[in-house]
């Protein structure tokens, strides 16, 4: 579990985001950066027992930096207000689909996975898999788990037309639309503390595990 220090920082952060007060409050974020790494290893840990392709993961080296890169930013507040981790075979670059954990309380914390806007050559795997393999994948994305627990697949970036190569009507031209492979379940602030924590973000990752199956087979063939 979280201790209530590392949610706190990150609440303090939003309303202090600037490097004096950061300066001032470093021996507080790096002990809340240990604690959130701490977390990120139980994760791992547990749903290792489901996934062994991501045992060799290390918490610390799933998480991303605090830093922001403000180059072409026009919000040149220099911190970002959450800790969020990426834990994918390959480590956190891979270009594999994998399981995310994104913690802002007050904002929006949520855990799942899934591929985010992969390169043309695995996008087009992808979309060939699903049409060839139309009744697996929903099977998947389409099961009472799954629904239950992430609604359904982001459509955050699809396009408002099939891509090129396929027909109107194809049966998964829905699916065949969509440009990232992703679904994520909220996690309410109340949780982020509770010793339980661990347990819901793993449980989230055991729901997201098959699709990140057959997204990693589709790119690897």
């Amino acid at each position: 579990m979280l201790q209530k220090e590392t949610i706190k920082f990150l609440r303090d952060l939003q309303k202090n985001n600037n490097k004096p007060w950061f300066d001032k409050n470093r021996s507080i974020y790096e002990a809340s950066r240990q604690d959130f790494a701490a977390l990120i290893d139980e994760i791992i840990r547990k749903h290792s027992k489901k996934d062994p392709l991501i045992s060799d993961q290390i918490g610390k080296n799933c998480m991303f930096r605090i830093n922001r890169d403000i180059r072409f930013a026009k919000d040149k507040t220099p911190y970002k207000k959450n800790f969020a981790a990426s834990i994918n075979q390959g480590g956190k670059k891979s270009t594999l689909a994998g399981y995310y954990f994104h913690m802002e309380p007050g904002k929006k914390s949520f855990a799942g996975g899934g591929v985010w806007q992969p390169q043309p050559a695995e996008l087009a795997k992808i979309r060939q898999e699903i049409d060839y393999n139309l009744p697996a994948f929903k099977k998947i994305v389409e099961s009472k788990k799954f629904q239950s627990l992430f609604g359904e697949l982001s459509r955050e970036d699809a396009l408002s037309r099939v891509p090129k190569g396929y027909e109107a009507d194809n049966p998964a031209a829905e699916y065949l639309k969509l440009k990232s492979f992703v679904a994520m379940v909220d996690i309410p602030d109340e949780d982020l503390s509770s010793p339980d924590l661990a347990k819901k973000v793993v449980a989230a990752f055991e729901a997201i595990q098959p699709l990140n199956t057959f997204l990693n087979e589709a790119m690897q063939s």
